[in-house]
């Protein structure tokens, strides 16, 4: 088989230079998305840790009466919440939270438009399916070698990775909701003089809603799951007690920091688990 390794197709030497390109002719573009974003993350880094913890739990709680108008699910998402700041985590959980929810801003912002769009351009549709395919399929460990040539050590790095691996949710499940609305009900907006533009906003995005509060839901679950991976790249959170506990063999720790995870995914699902019961 010596003939056929001796051709082997240059996969990394083309992805090695690729990013060499992009890292030395968009520099400027990178730095003023590293801004941008570390922006971004210290804002709601300060909304999250200014407060009295408890006051950010009744605005948590306060949201899902709002969401949910369910007395079991506010009691549910303050008792977790409270088992958080019993176990010490909070500094932590604010740290995850908002990397969560900087990668929510930019997936949901970018996501729905492009979800929207392949819905209404099948062939564009069916060109960015494998390219969504790679980016759900590569190990996530991947992303993590452009995330930090290109960004450094820190939040943004992690922010990076984590939007590359969760941003095909919310494309799917929006191209899957705004394709799937009945004909009928663009054709009656059609019927009173509706243009696109209202067929969308009347028509497409209500039948829709659903399903992209599905991947809405979707992306935070995906984005919490990375934040062990971000932790890696020097990323703050819940993600950092893991790899300490890892790294020390220490039972307690993990156990504990990963049950505190486990929580914080528990208390985000029930706050958007959008017109069900708990």
């Amino acid at each position: 088989m010596d003939w056929l390794t001796s051709h082997k197709i240059p996969v990394g030497a083309l992805a090695s230079a690729a990013f060499n390109w992009i890292s030395t002719h968009a520099e400027g573009g990178l730095d003023a998305l590293s801004v941008a974003l570390e922006a971004m993350i210290d804002t709601f880094l300060w909304v999250l840790q200014t407060p009295s913890p408890l006051i950010i739990i009744g605005v948590f709680v306060t949201l899902t009466w709002v969401i949910q108008r369910n007395w079991k699910t506010c009691v549910l998402v303050a008792l977790g919440f409270l088992f958080i700041l019993n176990q010490d985590y909070w500094e932590e959980t604010t740290e995850s939270l908002t990397l969560v929810i900087s990668a929510c801003v930019v997936c949901m912002s970018v996501g729905v438009p492009i979800g929207i769009a392949a819905a209404h351009r099948p062939r564009l549709y069916a060109v960015m399916r494998p390219v969504l395919d790679l980016m759900q399929t590569l190990p996530t460990f991947v992303y993590l070698i452009p995330a930090i040539v290109f960004f450094g050590i820190g939040m943004v790095p992690g922010l990076i990775a984590t939007v590359i691996f969760v941003l095909p949710a919310p494309i799917r499940l929006t191209q899957l909701g705004i394709a799937s609305t009945p004909e009928r009900l663009t054709e009656a907006v059609r019927a009173f003089g509706g243009t696109n533009r209202d067929v969308l906003i009347k028509a497409e995005l209500p039948y829709a809603l659903p399903q992209i509060m599905a991947g809405l839901n979707q992306t935070i679950m995906l984005a919490l799951s990375m934040v062990v991976i971000a932790a890696l790249v020097g990323a703050d959170g819940l993600g950092v007690p893991v790899v300490r506990a890892l790294n020390q063999v220490n039972t307690a720790l993990g156990f504990e920091s990963g049950m505190v995870i486990v929580v914080v995914a528990i208390v985000l699902d029930r706050m958007l688990n959008w017109g069900k019961d708990t």
